[in-house]
């Protein structure tokens, strides 16, 4: 295959269908998407079969639990994927919405209307899911989308774009709208990330080093995040109930997602009260922790944290624990070593919690509130193609909105420049 002169090809369509995609009315947009539920709903066999071949493949090459445990299509999974599609189609359709329209001396009325980034490009890895999750958005945010997938998923991700296809028919939409890489040449990725005549903005799903890589070598915009390096602070005005489910929750309740806590901050003055019982609960939940002086010199059976420990996404049931001086000390360690991703602050201080909200720079901010809370569906985007960490465009879970762009608007009477 000339890789090259592939992709060009499914650039070109891209772009042919995005602007009929931009058009698409609601309607037409929600058809479609119930429709691949329908058509997903119906293919249970066919993709249960396409994924076995790649966890078989799989297992061949050596991938280890956590991979395989990703690429598996249970039938739980394959159930979430139809509701996401439900729940989509149930989400207000962005595009069209003017806001902010205002007469100006001259007699015009200017405002915003929001539009299509026009075709978005998604690069993941392992989970066969994210096809369906970022076509919804994608279709649903009047989009066109080219998907690549990990090599490790060919079959299960090609089972999924035919049912897409088949919703895309039934309410009269371009198939190109949704195209899925067919080839699993590392080339195509090179291309896809170099198109900007055709791609507007490339998402990148996956490990730190898959998003340093795309990152550096596009020449399109990239909406990503590197890390989920996120703090809870305990404030010395802490309520102790809250600080202690929080604190638990932010770190256990799953440990390789992105918005789980990695670094937890106790203030001094609340250290000796509350440290001891959180260390039994995280011990009694095998988590290991890693502590500075000040806390080593309370859970002296702890192992001592190191600097890199402050720079460390674990993913894992292994938790960095450092007793600070204040509130200023606090959100200087969180702008220092923290991801922007997400960090939050225990407190019944009122004055401080505001401080806390406007001084931390991350992208989620929250007060008495467990980290995992950061993402879509919490936040009532429905599904996400991912979480920025960027300041420019889209920052935080991104949804429908941070698939569209604005433009302004003009609305006249005959009226001209003088």
């Amino acid at each position: 295959m000339n890789i090259e002169a592939y992709m060009t090809t499914l650039g070109e369509r891209a772009r042919a269908a995005s602007r009929l995609m931009a058009r698409a009315d609601s309607a037409s947009k929600n058809t479609a998407l119930a429709a691949m539920a329908d058509a997903i709903d119906a293919s249970r066999a066919v993709l249960a079969e396409a994924n076995d071949k790649d966890m078989q493949h799989g297992r061949e090459k050596g991938l280890d639990a956590a991979m395989l445990d990703r690429l598996e299509l249970t039938p739980a999974r394959i159930d979430g994927m139809i509701e996401g599609l439900r729940q989509v189609v149930a989400l207000p359709d962005p595009i069209g919405g003017i806001r902010d329209m205002n007469y100006r001396p001259s007699g015009i009325q200017v405002g915003k209307m929001r539009v299509p980034l026009g075709v978005i490009g998604i690069i993941y890895e392992s989970r066969p899911n994210v096809t369906c999750e970022a076509a919804s958005l994608c279709l649903k945010s009047g989009n066109a989308a080219i998907l690549r997938g990990g090599s490790e998923a060919i079959h299960s991700n090609q089972a999924i774009a035919a049912c897409i296809r088949q919703g895309l028919e039934a309410a009269g939409l371009p198939q190109e709208a949704v195209q899925v890489v067919e080839t699993t040449d590392r080339e195509a990725v090179g291309r896809l990330i170099a198109m900007p005549e055709y791609v507007d903005v490339i998402v990148p799903r996956g490990g730190k080093g898959l998003i340093e890589r795309i990152s550096a070598d596009a020449r399109v915009p990239v909406i990503k995040h590197l890390d989920g390096i996120c703090h809870v602070y305990i404030a010395a005005e802490a309520d102790k109930t809250k600080a202690l489910n929080i604190a638990i929750n932010a770190k256990t309740h799953r440990y390789g997602t992105c918005n789980t806590m990695e670094t937890l901050l106790v203030d001094q003055v609340v250290a000796a009260e509350l440290l001891p019982e959180l260390a039994e609960h995280y011990a009694q939940l095998g988590v290991e922790l890693r502590g500075c002086e000040q806390t080593l010199a309370l859970l002296p059976d702890i192992s001592a944290a190191t600097a890199e420990d402050w720079d460390t996404e674990y993913l894992a049931p292994i938790l960095a624990v450092k007793i600070v001086a204040d509130m200023a000390a606090a959100i200087a360690h969180i702008n220092r070593h923290g991801s922007h991703h997400t960090d939050a602050i225990i407190t019944e201080n009122y004055t401080q919690a505001r401080a806390f909200l406007r001084e931390v720079d991350s992208s989620s901010v929250m007060v008495n509130a467990s980290t995992r809370f950061a993402d879509g569906f919490e936040y009532g985007l429905g599904a996400e193609i991912g979480i920025s960490t960027d300041k420019i465009h889209a920052r935080g879970p991104v949804g429908l909105e941070g698939l569209t762009s604005e433009k302004y608007v003009v609305l006249g009477d005959g009226q001209v420049r003088v």
